[in-house]
């Protein structure tokens, strides 16, 4: 049998402030000239993605040389127990590139393979969004809640980037949700939990993820009291594409989703 995580709060803040170090090191290259490259995937990387990652490593492995790192830009290197922390340097780098200022550092801690801790610090606006189970959701220093709204037609709703829902199939089923809802908006990425878990929208949808963008939003949306599934409502961080909702309005929301 896995033992039991160790008390969270020390990892929480030790997460929150390795976010902080290496989202300092992004901003010595936002909205500056920087060079772009592009891996396989087509998706873009730069000298301040590599840098925030290398330095997350570092100090990962110095405190706690026996867990597992899994990082966008390095892979994986495995650890002698059951923690693996799981990173995202530059999640929206699109966004990085254009000056936009709506990317995030997220940093999440895996235990036994389930979702423990997670920060999403957006460095541009001075803002960090961060829990760990049973601790709460929290931004900067004040607890953090999704909004009480149970009436789809009063949801904001943010989607991660319209052509790719159309290119993946989900064109109609973004069309049902966007019309059941108050209103749409584009702001995408982390941003988007970070704006449901703190109660400032309450959809956030996306057909495209990877393991590194899903663990530390799943773990800020469901200690603000929401949800964080896939696309049928299995509440995971390791599914192609994500939804987050405040929880209330998870069942309206698949069965616009999930259509007729």
């Amino acid at each position: 049998m896995m033992p039991p995580p160790p008390p969270l709060q020390p990892l929480l803040d030790f997460a929150v402030e390795i976010a902080h170090e290496a989202g300092a090191l992004t901003l010595a290259h936002f909205n500056v000239p920087v060079v772009t490259e592009f891996k396989a995937d087509q998706s873009p990387v730069t000298e301040a993605d590599r840098r925030a990652e290398q330095h997350l490593r570092r100090r990962i492995t110095t405190t706690y040389p026996d867990h597992g790192v899994l990082g966008e830009e390095f892979g994986e290197t495995r650890g002698s127990g059951p923690a693996r922390w799981i990173l995202d340097p530059i999640d929206g780098t699109v966004s990085f590139i254009c000056g936009v200022p709506l990317y995030a550092v997220l940093v999440g801690l895996e235990w036994a393979g389930e979702m423990v801790a997670g920060v999403i610090h957006l460095p541009p606006l001075k803002q960090t969004v961060y829990a760990a189970r049973g601790l709460g959701c929290w931004c900067d220093g004040r607890r953090a809640r999704v909004s009480q709204v149970s009436d789809l037609g009063q949801a904001r709703l943010l989607v991660g980037g319209v052509r790719n829902l159309y290119q993946h199939g989900r064109g109609p089923a973004y069309e049902r949700l966007r019309d059941a809802c108050k209103l749409d908006r584009g702001w995408c990425d982390a941003y988007a939990y970070a704006l449901v878990a703190t109660g400032r929208a309450e959809i956030a949808l996306d057909p495209i993820m990877s393991i590194w963008d899903s663990a530390a939003p799943l773990v800020c949306v469901t200690e603000a009291g929401g949800s964080f599934t896939d696309w049928s409502g299995r509440p995971t961080h390791t599914a192609p594409e994500a939804l987050a909702t405040n929880g209330r309005l998870l069942p309206a929301v698949l069965s616009a989703v999930q259509g007729p």
